[in-house]
Order: structure tokens, then sequence, then C-alpha cells
């Protein structure tokens, strides 16, 4: 993404980024244009940094990702290692005798 820097964030260069409509109420809307005049910015800025926030925070499955990677790393460490080879065979999964 093409971009500058605003405040420590990249933001897009205006060419880069896509418009969106976003309906709220009246009140909603009036709130918003306060608190944006309050921090001298508009209310799309106020949206837009509500999603990149929200686009920064890592997704439930980046997550999953990351502890798996983790768990697999700590397994590694502790010299265990899973390997087709160690499994049994037909037979040995159902030998009967071996369960009594």
């Amino acid at each position: 993404m093409a971009g500058r820097l605003d405040s420590g964030r990249m933001v897009a260069d205006p060419v880069d980024m896509k418009n969106i409509t976003v309906s709220v109420d009246d009140d909603i809307y009036h709130r918003a244009r306060i608190r944006a005049a309050e921090q001298r910015t508009s209310v799309s800025a106020l949206v837009r940094r509500a999603l990149q926030d929200l686009a920064g925070e890592e997704t439930d499955f980046e997550r999953s990702v990351r502890e798996e990677d983790a768990l697999r790393e700590r397994v590694r460490s502790r010299g265990c290692r899973f390997s087709a080879e160690d499994r049994l065979t037909r037979e040995q999964v159902h030998d009967r005798d071996a369960l009594r």
C-alpha cells in the first residue's frame, strides 16, 4: 500500500482509498460530529481510524495459527518428534489379544 505516515500510522493516499457508505441514526451522527469537532477532525477520519484499529486486531484464525506454531515449537524444543514411522500397523491396531 502506498501512503504516508501520519501520527505514526501509515495512511493510504486518497487514490488508494475505497469509499464506503454507513447508515447511522441522527443522534449517533450528531454525537459523532461533535466528537470530531472536539478532536479537530472529520467524522470520516474518526470512522477511518476505528476501522484501522479493528483491521489491525488479530483475528481468531491468526491467533489459532500463532498458538499452534508456538505449541509445535515447544514440542520440538523438548526433543519430541512425531513421525509416520511411529504409527502402529493395521494388524497392531486391531490386535484384540493386546487389549486383554
